[in-house]
């Protein structure tokens, strides 16, 4: 996305909220506010017309819930990046949320840099959750896991996570956690808990340009795009316990 502006579309029926937020995204030029809604059919209509490279989509608002609109707007704009902006710290509304196809959960206790990051980061095609929702998001992964092994051909949950199963089986070709060196698969483990790469390095009394470069390495190794795909791996394939847990 750095060839061109990231076009947002900003759906909230707060209108002092959605001033606030245009506010401080005009001031990034890498971001264009292409458009705003005041409830989720309008936010609908937008999305199909205006084809927006990402959403920032509230949860609850009249008539339409913010799940559902996520859902009817990527059928109006498949290749549009939904980011649940929200004050809900509901774990149904969570799972439902990134199972009607939204790339990212994010409350709206976020700080402006924070915001900054997981709209760049939804842009390029991840998936941003905020670290108060990981745990909530890992046990969701957990319970759909036994669900599925006690339903006859079920896939287990989340089938979507930025747009792909993150499972061993669907990691790609040479994306082994075996190939992991001890401080990667220590990435692992924290990422895993939910944890950002400054509260990684304060624990390990690392820099954090050092954290992020573990990080990085271990994600290319387990062929991921995201922290939230790593963190689900992670559960999925019995890593997410470190020796410390």
């Amino acid at each position: 996305m750095s060839e061109k502006n990231i076009r947002i579309l900003l759906v909230d029926d707060h209108a002092l909220f959605r001033s606030g937020i245009r506010s401080l995204l005009q001031t990034y030029p890498c971001f264009e506010i292409i458009g705003e809604a005041g409830d989720g059919r309008e936010g609908i209509r937008l999305a199909g017309q205006l084809r927006p490279d990402v959403v920032l989509l509230d949860n609850n608002m009249p008539g339409l819930s913010g799940r559902e609109a996520a859902r009817l707007m990527l059928e109006e704009a498949p290749e549009a990046r939904v980011l649940m902006l929200t004050v809900s710290e509901d774990s149904d509304d969570l799972i439902e949320t990134l199972r009607a196809g939204a790339c990212g959960y994010l409350l709206k206790n976020i700080q402006a840099e924070a915001l900054v990051a997981a709209i760049k980061a939804a842009a390029q095609g991840e998936s941003v959750v905020s670290p108060q929702m990981m745990g909530k998001l890992l046990s969701g992964v957990r319970d759909g896991a036994g669900r599925a092994s006690a339903e006859d051909g079920a896939a287990s949950w989340p089938a979507r996570v930025g747009a792909a199963r993150t499972s061993s089986a669907s990691v790609g070709e040479g994306g082994d956690a075996d190939r992991l060196s001890p401080r990667e698969r220590e990435m692992l483990h924290f990422i895993a808990r939910g944890q950002s790469n400054k509260e990684i390095a304060r624990t390990l009394e690392l820099a954090e340009s050092t954290v992020k470069i573990h990080v990085q390495n271990m994600l290319r190794k387990l062929n991921l795009s995201s922290r939230v795909q790593a963190a689900v791996f992670a559960v999925e394939n019995g890593l997410g316990q470190g020796p410390d847990a």
